[in-house]
């Protein structure tokens, strides 16, 4: 498996030339991110937007580069306790080309 890229942070504070205790904590966020698979990585966006409450899913979207409707569909799939998702494999039977 190859290794993804770390995003590099877009919010005002990271993008200001002064040192700030939170361009560290999105460095890092950004570090595990790019470690885990695609719905790790949205239910980990969407649980820290929760967190942060309003606004937050736009805000993590400026930290990580996720879309904005990727990490509201995260939201739907935790207050759902991840029933629609499988527990075994990354995507739902079916996703991805059909066969030629």
């Amino acid at each position: 498996m190859s290794q993804r890229a770390v995003h590099q942070c877009q919010c005002q504070i990271c993008r200001s030339a002064e040192g700030h205790p939170e361009k560290e904590y999105h460095h890092q966020l950004n570090v595990v991110l790019s470690r885990l698979d695609e719905q790790q990585r949205r239910w980990s966006v969407a649980l820290e937007a929760n967190r942060i409450g309003h606004g937050g899913a736009e805000l993590l979207s400026q930290i990580t580069g996720m879309n904005v409707s990727t990490i509201r569909k995260g939201r739907c799939e935790l207050v759902n306790d991840l029933e629609e998702r499988p527990s075994d494999r990354v995507r739902i039977p079916g996703g991805g080309r059909k066969p030629v």
